[in-house]
């Protein structure tokens, strides 16, 4: 069994999802934003549940979509405890393991590119992220990098499992695909038959320039890739101001609703407004819906049957990442859309609980549960 590999060309990153054939449950890794809309047909078109969204490190050089894949596919965000990405529902630690169906994926800590970088054993495969590429390494000069710390990962822990695992790299610069264990012991240029003290000098020596989008990538990624400012939807690109009418607080859109000004058009699944709470006066259409979620076909004239001539449309999602999608389809509709800002259940804290940053129901508006 192999796992199914993508590649992002911008920034020369492999995703890869993995499933077990029977329950059809799926986990993807390290999933790029600008590639949403690619690996979301990949899990439609294998009919995948996407159970895990896996990072091995905190990326410099693109955005993670696992929290909108948590938003928009219902998969659970996860991340190596040492990266700080305090949104990811699970901090894994070395030896943890995942389960998904039948199957199961074995974190291992493997610092040096970053301080808290993993890579991840799934049956003879390991996913080495940044930590082994092929003929290489990743570099060891930013971000709590450590070129000791890198020697110790790939002499002591990477190179100890058995020659034939399947390495599957983060990244490939050369058009190559996987290498083996055994090959990379034996041959890379980096690391094979080099002394700790001569891998320290080559990787002193190597003068990177850094990466394009650092700046840019790093904090989103400590966030699981999800920014709630204003005019953000998928790839975190910043959206033209026509794209829908604004950004607005959930006390606004109350008060909007409440004089008759706006209908309150909740996105969310049944199965979220049944679990988590709804809010009485709001009109449910759902963006997308279970199982899988899948788009609803009927969001179009549900949405327009819901809104009267002359009326705004107030949308409000988990966390504002559908309702940003839900405004922009309902302004090429002809609505005056707005998306409301922090969603029903607000941003994820340091612990990845919501409800304690912002959201509806935190600022104290009507809302049901039942």
């Amino acid at each position: 069994m192999k796992p199914i590999q993508l590649f992002d060309t911008a920034s020369s990153t492999y995703t890869y999802v993995l499933m077990d054939t029977n329950t059809r449950d799926a986990i993807i890794i390290d999933p790029v934003d600008t590639q949403l809309e690619r690996d979301l047909q990949v899990l439609r078109e294998y009919g995948l549940k996407l159970v895990w969204a896996l990072e091995t490190h905190a990326h410099a050089d693109h955005i993670t979509s696992a929290g909108q894949l948590a938003e928009l596919a219902g998969a659970k965000t996860t991340a190596p405890a040492g990266c700080g990405i305090t949104t990811a529902s699970v901090q894994l630690k070395d030896g943890d393991t995942l389960i998904f169906g039948a199957e199961e994926i074995r974190a291992l800590h493997t610092p040096g590119h970053t301080a808290g970088s993993m890579c991840f054993v799934w049956r003879d495969h390991v996913f080495t992220g940044d930590t082994l590429l092929i003929n290489g390494c990743g570099r060891t000069d930013f971000q709590s990098g450590s070129a000791h710390a890198m020697y110790h990962s790939l002499t002591q822990v990477l190179f100890t499992l058995p020659d034939a695992t399947t390495v599957w790299p983060g990244h490939d610069y050369q058009g190559k695909t996987s290498s083996t264990i055994g090959t990379e012991k034996a041959s890379n240029a980096r690391v094979a038959g080099k002394t700790e003290d001569e891998f320290v000098a080559i990787m002193a020596a190597l003068h990177l320039p850094p990466p394009k989008r650092i700046s840019e990538a790093v904090p989103a990624n400590k966030h699981s890739g999800l920014r709630h400012d204003a005019h953000v939807v998928q790839g975190m690109q910043m959206l033209p101001a026509k794209a829908y009418a604004g950004d607005i607080h959930p006390k606004l859109a109350w008060d909007w609703v409440q004089s008759g000004e706006a209908v309150l058009v909740d996105v969310r699944t049944d199965a979220e407004r049944a679990w988590v709470g709804f809010v009485p006066d709001a009109v449910a259409v759902a963006w997308k819906q279970w199982p899988g979620m899948a788009s609803n076909p009927d969001f179009d004239a549900e949405l327009l049957a819901a809104v009267p001539p002359d009326h705004k449309v107030v949308l409000l999602c988990r966390s504002g990442v559908r309702s940003v999608a839900a405004a922009i389809r309902a302004t090429e509709l002809g609505l005056q859309a707005y998306n409301i800002l922090e969603g029903f259940e607000g941003d994820p804290d340091d612990f990845a609980h919501r409800g304690q940053l912002g959201g509806w129901r935190f600022h104290g508006l009507p809302w049901r549960q039942g």
